[in-house]
């Protein structure tokens, strides 16, 4: 089966006064249709450049360089031209911002900003385009749509933006949603009705999600499979059974022993990642994870591991490798 989404070798570098960030470096994955990937890891590893890659979202040359490919339904976005990828964008494959207050327009009413993605992508005359607006405010759940549709963002609660912005995605029914930590900024409650809003409609309208977040628990919850990324570059890619039973980089298995568990005594010490991750501008040599890992080897420290395949579900980069499947306690 062709896969609706192709990435072979993606790099996404940024040239700065200091030198080259190497942001995303050498990443593979493939997404089927109407599956949902997890993309993971810690803060600065690469997960939303490689997102605003795909999209053309970052600067062009010679701010950014780009290589390798992505193709989305046998085309490569990262050859397209900008009038080629305005057509893809909101139409084909769209994106949730981290951010909703940013990411909406300050003065616009919201119906308004709905509508501009209608009109770009559709023949929709205004009136129509209107009424499918409200339309799309009731699918994910804003009460009373029609009077809110004239509330300015400011008016609305985080989670109600939230709201807005998946609306905004959704309006032209694209085949890919890529959600960038959807709901970083919300409380739990929200999160969980956000988080719930968007596996409905995902599988209402049988797209394609890509998660992105650094919570695993959500990945556990939403996801078909994981791609575990440590200063850019996927480090382990599994189906998220096979990543929770026997997580085999040392990378993964840290993360996991890092989820507060409730069968902990309350006076139990949380397990952290001891260090930062290395400097984007100069990884060190071998695995990128090597000046952190207690399980370190010679050849850690000097030779790139490559991504073994541990079954036809689980592949990971790691020289010493996790062996025995985890307790429950994630010792």
């Amino acid at each position: 089966m062709t896969a609706l989404l192709e990435v072979e070798g993606l790099i996404t570098h940024f040239a700065t006064p200091r030198g080259v960030v190497r942001a995303v470096d050498g990443v593979d994955f493939t997404l089927q249709a109407g599956e949902t990937l997890g993309i993971v890891g810690e803060s600065g590893c690469g997960k939303s450049v490689l997102a605003r890659t795909l999209l053309g979202l970052l600067p062009k040359r010679p701010y950014t360089i780009n290589a390798g490919c992505a193709r989305f339904m046998q085309r490569d976005l990262l050859r397209m031209s900008e009038a080629q990828l305005r057509e893809v964008r909101g139409r084909s494959i769209a994106m949730v911002f981290q951010d909703p207050l940013t990411a909406l327009n300050p003065v616009l009413p919201v119906w308004r900003q709905i509508v501009q993605v209608l009109q770009q992508h559709s023949d929709l005359p205004r009136k129509a385009a209107q009424e499918r607006a409200i339309e799309l405010l009731e699918q994910v759940n804003i009460p009373a749509p029609r009077q809110r549709a004239h509330d300015y963002p400011h008016q609305l609660s985080g989670g109600m933006r939230q709201r807005v912005v998946i609306a905004i995605a959704l309006a032209c029914n694209p085949q890919l949603l890529i959600a960038d930590e959807p709901t970083t900024a919300l409380d739990v409650t929200v999160q969980a009705q956000i988080l719930e809003l968007l596996r409905s409609l995902q599988q209402r309208q049988r797209m394609a999600l890509i998660l992105i977040t650094h919570n695993l628990g959500v990945v556990a919850g939403m996801c078909d499979r994981v791609a575990v990324m440590y200063a850019g570059r996927i480090v382990e890619q599994a189906s998220v059974a096979a990543l929770f039973a026997t997580p085999r980089m040392r990378y993964t298995e840290a993360l996991l022993r890092a989820i507060p568990r409730l069968a902990a005594p309350s006076h139990a010490p949380l397990h952290v990642i001891g260090g930062a991750p290395p400097s984007l501008l100069a990884p060190p040599p071998g695995c990128r994870f090597a000046p952190r890992c207690q399980y370190v080897l010679p050849n850690c420290s000097s030779a790139e591991p490559p991504l073994t395949a541990a079954s036809a579900q689980q592949h990971y980069a790691c020289w010493n490798p996790v062996v025995q499947p985890r307790t429950h306690d994630g010792g």
